[in-house]
């Protein structure tokens, strides 16, 4: 086991875990939250500092809280919040068929 000290950005606490295995950038972890319910966590950065003792490296973490999931209804168009990078219907206008290039920019010349 390899005890960790894990600095929380959400809660801007200090704490020190035992994991089995040094969780890497972008890893999701579930932890306790002061409330006691268990939430994720992303692992934001690592980083090793010499211990005050030896030739140690001990490993750190900084965490964040998992954003929340785009819910079903914001979803249910299909795109969700990247619709707004497509043209809408009434901007195709005629040319809606699949495969046109409406929307798209233009090939440039050098």
């Amino acid at each position: 086991m390899i005890e960790i000290e894990v600095q929380n950005e959400t809660h801007q606490t200090q704490d020190r875990v035992r994991f089995a295995a040094v969780p890497r950038i972008g890893e999701g972890i579930r932890l306790r939250e002061p409330d006691g319910l268990w939430a994720s966590y992303d692992v934001i950065d690592v980083w090793y500092q010499k211990a005050e003792y030896g030739d140690i490296w001990m490993p750190y973490i900084h965490i964040r809280l998992t954003p929340p999931e785009v819910e079903e209804e914001e979803n249910a168009g299909g795109l969700g919040y990247f619709e707004d990078d497509f043209p809408h219907e009434e901007e195709i206008g005629d040319e809606g068929a699949f495969g046109s290039l409406v929307g798209e920019p233009e090939p440039c010349n050098i």
